[in-house]
């Protein structure tokens, strides 16, 4: 599918729709054409097992709201944040894992819906590059997003535009191994960063400590798997629970050795971290950036600011609405 072309009407046009679509929510909000805070913002739960054609009709539905608020002759496209890998040159999702989605045909599957143009990236992409352009990372030279959620993702902004690698595969943070014969991960690899520090592992590590007899008032929760989730590890840590903290400190260990990883490789100048698991605060920041000091060349490091997000819930969508003026206007 061609991308999006410039034209008049959207260098008139006051604002850009964004979408992110993650495991567990999908967002939509409309952002200034020129740069701003999101308005008309929504969310929903993503409802991944009912299928992608429900998952895209909820999208609609979001949109449709949105751009009412604004008229339509005022919304130029869309921006669309989706887990991948994906084909950006057709508007496919070729796969993803934490959405059990193969082959979709996700931008026409909206364009058609909605009668917008629409412009399609990788979600920790999109996260990436709105803390890039609107964020805690605002015109940094190199930045690194990694987002950690149900699954974990990763994004590099080299010189103001997404850096995506050969086949849109660039920046699969979750998917660097830390343990060649560790944990099964969903992709079918083991010993994946995901498999260890994302929301869906950590509950199930903590889970399974409990079976095994560790003493946390997690404990409560065991006769209800969906009741030891990540956020509940973290409230217990928050509140002093051992093993909680035990549990958090082993994750912010895990993602600490791939970001000493990623400094290493690219020798960035500011990585920014979001996601749910990242309202962890300091519990796991502070581990983390000690793992980093420990085990990184020590001028990469120091030239490397690790910051939590400044817009936790909306950088998605305000990078895919980015990436959308990127693709029509070259630049932002």
């Amino acid at each position: 599918m061609a991308a999006p072309q410039m034209t008049e009407r959207h260098a008139r046009t006051r604002w850009i729709a964004g979408v992110d679509i993650g495991g567990t929510n999908l967002r939509v909000g409309l952002v200034p054409f020129a740069g701003g805070p999101p308005v008309a913002v929504s969310s929903a739960p993503t409802r991944a097992a009912h299928g992608p054609a429900a998952v895209v009709e909820e999208v609609a539905s979001m949109l449709r709201a949105a751009i009412a608020e604004v008229g339509r002759a005022n919304v130029a496209g869309v921006g669309v944040g989706a887990p991948g890998p994906l084909d950006r040159s057709r508007g496919v999702v070729i796969e993803t894992p934490n959405l059990g989605w193969r082959d979709i045909p996700l931008v026409d599957m909206i364009a058609s819906r909605i009668g917008l143009p629409v412009a399609l990236d990788n979600d920790a992409n999109c996260f990436a590059f709105g803390e890039w352009w609107l964020g805690a990372g605002r015109g940094a030279e190199r930045l690194i997003g990694v987002t950690l959620g149900t699954g974990i993702g990763g994004g590099i902004i080299l010189g103001g535009a997404p850096y995506r690698g050969a086949s849109d595969a660039a920046g699969e943070v979750g998917h660097m191994s830390v343990d060649y014969s560790g944990r099964r991960c969903a992709c079918g690899s083991r010993g994946c960063v995901e498999a260890y520090a994302s929301g869906s592992a950590i509950a199930a590590r903590a889970a399974e400590g409990i079976a095994r007899g560790a003493d946390s008032t997690l404990a409560t929760a065991a006769g209800d798997p969906a009741g030891i989730t990540a956020e509940a590890v973290c409230r217990a840590a928050a509140a002093g629970d051992r093993y909680a903290m035990l549990i958090v400190d082993e994750t912010a260990r895990v993602i600490g050795v791939a970001i000493s990883d990623l400094i290493h490789l690219l020798n960035p100048d500011v990585i920014v971290i979001g996601g749910g698991v990242a309202g962890a605060g300091e519990l796991l920041f502070a581990p983390l950036r000690d793992e980093v000091e420990q085990r990184a060349f020590r001028s990469a490091a120091r030239a490397c600011r690790i910051v939590p997000a400044e817009l936790p819930a909306t950088a998605g969508l305000v990078g895919a609405a980015g990436v959308f003026r990127l693709t029509v206007h070259g630049n932002v």
